[in-house]
């Protein structure tokens, strides 16, 4: 059998490649290399905080690029400046311009006088429909109030396909990318994908129940609102059954608009409750932290101390009080940010009561009722549903 035409037998030969050819490893690294460059060259500047932004100003004109891929996000005050970048762009690469932004990364966006709403409605019913769950009946929550989920077989039968139940968290856990009110029940989730079992299935029925009521529903970013960050901070001391783990919950607001929240569970076992929330509320000044940077690149400086809510006073105590070195010596060095990002006025610590806690929806399964409460004031917006 002759070898395919062009190509040798010859193992003491290679291919040199003067480009990079689409589909290999390299190619995606070295596409974006030759994007900077060329934006670079217009007078963009690259985010350090966020290598995939490009901001440009000029006088009162401001710019942002914001890159994923070979997709480009392009806004900014001066339509001569972006019908600018338009053209180079389309020189340098020959570009699609898709018009104003409204689908991107299956992520669906709708712009009125009053602001922005995004959501992934299409990408839910798509996953409804491939589930078989289109027509089932849905749920009030995403989460059985006190679920507990172990990594035991004791803890139902395990599946003979884990396929199926990997491929259903994976597309349940980009949904979260809208969707917070899913971000704990997925992160509860996704610990099984070694071993699932049929507990762990029907919990993520049970999620794909509750998203059945509420496909549309995503966030809603105001038009008018305050320069201001704001964050809510939450633990939930030794919630994993089987390390004996905490779990970190925290979400931020940008003035009314909520712009980012996490529920993970904490690398190391808290000897108490207190190191617990100590260790939570260092992951969220953190996060705090890296969003000053991130507005001053877009030049929206933060000039005053981001309040962080905290239901835990002890936690509170330690964080300002650096005599309670019997309480804290057993807690790593760099849990000990929150103390110095206290003292240089990056954060102020204010206390909260725990019915207003809104990161507790990141760390425990709620009840209805105390569950709907607390969406409601993350800014979540179903637009297909009357008001």
């Amino acid at each position: 059998m002759l070898p395919p035409h062009g190509f040798s037998h010859d193992s003491t030969k290679v291919c040199k490649l003067h480009k990079s050819i689409y589909g290999l490893k390299q190619a995606s690294r070295q596409w974006f290399s030759k994007l900077t460059k060329a934006l670079i060259s217009l007078g963009y500047i690259q985010s350090t905080t966020d290598h995939s932004m490009f901001t440009k100003k000029h006088s009162e004109d401001f710019t942002v690029l914001l890159i994923y891929v070979d997709d480009i996000i392009l806004t900014g005050t001066s339509s001569p400046e972006i019908m600018k970048v338009k053209q180079f762009l389309d020189t340098t690469f020959r570009i699609k311009d898709l018009g104003d932004l409204k689908y991107f990364l299956v992520l669906e966006v709708a712009r009125t006088s009053q602001g922005i709403h995004i959501s992934q409605q299409k990408y839910a019913l798509k996953i409804l429909q491939e589930s078989g769950f289109i027509e089932c009946k849905p749920a009030k929550t995403p989460m059985a109030t006190k679920s507990v989920y172990k990594l035991t077989s004791t803890d139902g039968e395990l599946l003979s396909d884990i396929t199926s139940y990997r491929q259903l968290v994976g597309k349940l856990l980009y949904l979260t990318s809208t969707r917070p009110d899913l971000t704990f029940a997925v992160q509860q989730l996704s610990q099984f994908m070694d071993k699932p079992t049929t507990n762990h299935l029907q919990a993520a029925h049970r999620v794909l129940r509750y998203l059945k009521g509420c496909p549309s529903t995503g966030l809603f970013y105001p038009a008018s609102s305050s320069f201001e960050l704001k964050a809510f901070s939450d633990s939930n001391w030794a919630g994993c059954p089987e390390t004996r783990r905490s779990i970190t919950g925290y979400c931020i607001f940008f003035g009314e608009a909520l712009i980012s929240w996490r529920a993970k569970k904490q690398p190391t076992v808290s000897r108490s409750s207190s190191e617990a929330e100590y260790r939570a509320l260092a992951s969220t000044i953190c996060e705090v932290q890296w969003l000053h940077y991130l507005l001053c690149d877009l030049h929206v400086p933060i000039s005053h101390a981001t309040p962080v809510f905290y239901d835990n006073k002890s936690t509170i105590q330690i964080a300002s009080n650096p005599t309670f070195h019997e309480c804290t010596k057993h807690i790593e060095i760099d849990c000990h940010i929150v103390r110095e990002k206290l003292q240089k006025d990056v954060v102020h610590l204010l206390p909260c009561t725990s019915s207003t806690q809104l990161a507790d929806l990141f760390t425990k399964a709620l009840a209805a009722q105390p569950f709907q409460d607390m969406i409601s004031k993350l800014g979540m917006l179903n637009i297909h549903s009357p008001a």
